[in-house]
C-alpha cells in the first residue's frame, strides 16, 4: 500500500523521535487520531513513564493510554499490525523499531553550545539513526529548530550515506520540514488548531507530508522549500525575540525617566493600528526565543553579514537578570541593608507563568547573581521541586511554608507570575517586593512611585 493511501485510513505507523515539550504532545495527538503511534527517547525514565501512562510534563495528559488498545479503535479504520505492539501509543529507547514505521519525525533540541554556536548533536544522531534504518517509501520530517539550509545540506546527506545506490528523495523516500510551534501551557492555541508550515524537498514530499499533518491538525500551510520553513520558524521568534528586547529596554528607559512603564504600555495598546503590545520582564526563557535567533546569526556569520538586531536583541534582553538583581540591591540598601546576609525569597522559577518548564529561565540566572553576592537565598514554585545550578542547588520551600516565608523575607521577587498565587495575601506578608511582571499592578493599587510603602516594579 502506498504511503499516501496509509495516511488516508490512518494505517501508517509513526515515530516521534524525542519525547519532551515538542515531541509528547505530538505523539499523543497522532496516537489520539488513531495512528499507530511509537515516541523514542534515549532517556529511560520518560520512556518507561510514556509506557506506564504517566506524565512527565505538567501540562499535557497521559490518562487517555490507561487500557487504550487497538482493539478499541473505531470499525471504519482497518486494524494493522502495529510496529509499536498493542496501544497506539508507546515509547522506546531501541531506534530498531524504526525499520517497522512509515514516518519518522524528529523533536529533539537544538541547543546553544558554551560557546553560544548551534549545538546539531541531537539532530545529527537522530538522522544517522534513521539513515541505518531507511527504507523505500518512508517519510522522514524534521519540527527541530534550526538554520535554513539544514534539512537539504545536513540531514538529506546524513540520510543517504547508508541509503542503497540511487535511492531518490521525492521517489525513493520523502523529506519535509515542518517547525514546531508548541507553546507549553498555552489553551487557546494547541497542535491541532495552529497552521502548520510545510516545506517538502519535493512538490511530492509536500504532498505527502501535508496529508500526514492535515489528518490530525486543522489546516496546514506549503511552502516552496525545507529552507523557507526554517526560515519562517525563525521570523517568528525573532520577531519576538527582538521587540520584547525593545520593550525591555523601554523599561530601563522609563526607570530613569520616573514613568510607569506598564502603564505606557496600556495606554498605547489603545491604539488600533500599528502598535503591538509586548510586557517587559526578567529576560527570556523557554527553548526558542533566547536561542532561535541565535541560530540566524550564526548563519549569517558564514555568509558574511552580521545580524544586528538579533545580536543587539539578545544583548539587551540577557542584560535582565542583572537588571533586576541590581534592583533587589537597591531595594534592599533603601532599607538599611546590604545584599550580603539578606533573606530573599524568589516566587516562581519557570521562564513564564503557569508551566514546569525552567529551561533558559532568567529565574535561574536572577538567583545564580543573588547568590554570589551573598543574599540568603529560598524559592517557592509549585510546579517546580527544586533547581540546581553551576552555582547552587534548591529545593522549593513548602506551600504550607510559604506565608512564614514571605514574612521572614527581607526582599520577595517576583520571577513567574502564576495565576495559583494570592497577589493581595502576598502584597500583605511582604515587607519588601520587587515585581518584575507587574503581578502586582492589575488587581491592586499601583505602587507609589517611590520606596516609602516598600514594593518596587519596573519604572519606580
Amino acid at each position: 500500500m502506498e504511503l499516501l493511501d496509509k495516511i488516508d485510513t490512518h494505517q501508517a505507523s509513526v515515530a516521534v523521535i524525542g519525547l519532551g515539550y515538542v515531541g509528547l504532545p505530538l505523539a499523543r495527538l497522532f496516537a489520539e487520531a488513531d495512528f499507530n503511534t511509537v515516541g523514542i527517547d534515549i532517556d529511560e525514565l520518560k520512556v518507561d513513564r510514556v509506557n506506564r501512562g504517566e506524565n512527565h510534563i505538567q501540562h499535557i495528559s497521559l490518562e487517555f493510554l490507561a487500557g487504550f488498545t487497538r482493539s478499541e479503535l473505531p470499525e471504519s479504520v482497518e486494524r494493522s499490525p502495529s510496529a509499536c505492539g498493542n496501544s497506539t501509543l508507546s515509547a522506546t529507547s531501541d531506534y530498531d523499531v524504526l525499520e517497522g514505521v512509515d514516518v519518522a519525525i524528529i523533536c529533539v533540541p537544538t541547543p546553544l553550545s558554551k560557546a553560544r554556536d548551534p549545538d546539531l548533536s541531537h539532530i545529527i544522531a537522530a538522522a544517522d539513526a534513521i539513515s541505518k534504518r531507511l527504507h523505500k517509501g518512508m517519510l522522514v520530517v524534521l519540527e527541530s529548530t534550526t538554520y535554513p539550509g539544514s534539512t537539504e545540506e545536513l540531514i538529506l546527506p546524513r540520510l543517504l550515506a547508508q541509503a542503497p545506490p540511487n535511492f531518490e528523495v521525492g521517489r525513493d523516500f520523502y523529506l519535509a520540514f515542518s517547525p514546531e510551534r508548541v507553546d507549553p501551557g498555552q489553551t487557546r492555541w494547541t497542535i491541532s488548531n495552529t497552521p502548520k508550515i510545510i516545506g517538502g524537498m519535493t512538490q511530492y514530499c509536500a504532498e505527502v507530508s501535508s496529508a500526514l499533518y492535515g489528518s490530525v491538525v486543522q489546516q496546514t500551510v506549503p511552502v516552496s522549500s525545507p529552507r523557507t520553513a526554517e526560515m519562517v520558524k525563525l521570523l517568528e521568534n525573532t520577531f519576538r525575540a527582538t521587540n520584547i528586547a525593545m520593550v525591555n529596554e523601554v523599561a530601563i528607559i522609563c526607570d530613569r525617566l520616573g514613568v510607569d512603564v506598564w502603564e505606557v504600555i496600556e495606554a498605547a495598546s489603545t491604539k488600533p493600528f500599528g502598535f503591538m503590545p509586548f510586557q517587559p520582564g526578567p529576560g527570556l526563557g523557554g527553548h526558542c526565543l533566547p536561542i532561535d535567533p541565535q541560530y540566524l546569526a550564526w548563519k549569517l556569520k558564514s555568509l558574511d553579514y552580521t545580524a544586528r538586531f538579533v545580536n543587539l536583541a539578545d544583548e539587551v534582553n540577557r542584560s535582565m537578570p542583572s537588571y533586576w538583581v541590581n534592583k533587589v540591591q537597591d531595594a534592599l540598601n533603601q532599607t538599611g541593608k546590604p545584599m550580603k546576609g539578606s533573606n530573599v525569597l524568589v516566587l516562581g522559577v519557570t521562564y513564564k507563568r503557569d508551566t514546569d518548564d525552567i529551561r533558559e529561565s532568567p529565574a535561574l540566572d536572577i538567583m545564580d547573581r543573588l547568590f554570589e553576592k551573598g543574599a540568603d537565598l529560598t524559592f517557592h514554585d509549585a510546579y517546580v521541586r527544586s533547581v540546581e545550578t553551576d552555582t547552587f542547588g534548591l529545593v522549593s520551600i513548602s506551600d504550607g511554608d510559604l506565608a512564614q516565608g514571605l514574612t521572614d523575607a527581607d526582599c520577595v521577587v517576583i520571577v513567574a507570575d502564576h495565576t495559583y498565587y494570592d497577589w493581595q495575601r502576598v502584597r500583605e506578608k511582604a515587607t519588601l517586593i520587587v515585581d518584575t511582571r507587574n503581578a502586582l499592578g492589575d488587581s491592586l493599587p499601583k505602587p507609589a512611585a517611590s520606596l516609602h510603602d516598600e514594593t518596587l516594579a519596573c519604572g519606580q
